[in-house]
């Protein structure tokens, strides 16, 4: 069973950039895809970004979308989130979650994932 730790969360002018990482212990990340949600006071969880086992296929919310960069190092057992061009909106607690039941395919649905670290907050000031 794998364990996420998110990290890189913090405080940011509109305009500005963090890169948030997603650190798995306990198994290899490489038998995951790895998903990137968010959740905001009052609102829903949503998808935010994906990526496949081997990295070759990525996904993001159309909100997101040229802004945002996920990536993963499968040896160094991480997954990362590049977000510039910060908005308030994008206000969050941020979480990463794993799929063990695909490889080349990835859902947008949080039920689709069955392993989530804890969360790290971002949060956006004007």
């Amino acid at each position: 069973q794998v364990q996420l730790v998110e990290s890189g969360g913090g405080l940011v002018q509109a305009g500005g950039s963090l890169r948030l990482s997603c650190a798995a212990s306990g198994r290899t990340l490489s038998s995951y895809v790895m998903g990137w949600f968010r959740q905001a006071p009052g609102k829903e969880r949503e998808f935010v970004a994906a990526i496949t086992r081997s990295g070759v296929t990525t996904a993001y919310a159309d909100s997101v979308k040229g802004r945002f960069t996920i990536s993963r190092e499968n040896a160094k057992n991480t997954v990362y989130l590049q977000m510039n061009s910060l908005k308030q909106e994008d206000t969050a607690l941020y979480y990463c979650a794993g799929d063990r039941t695909r490889a080349s395919t990835y859902s947008h649905a949080p039920s689709s994932y069955g392993y989530w670290g804890q969360g790290t907050q971002v949060t956006v000031s004007s």
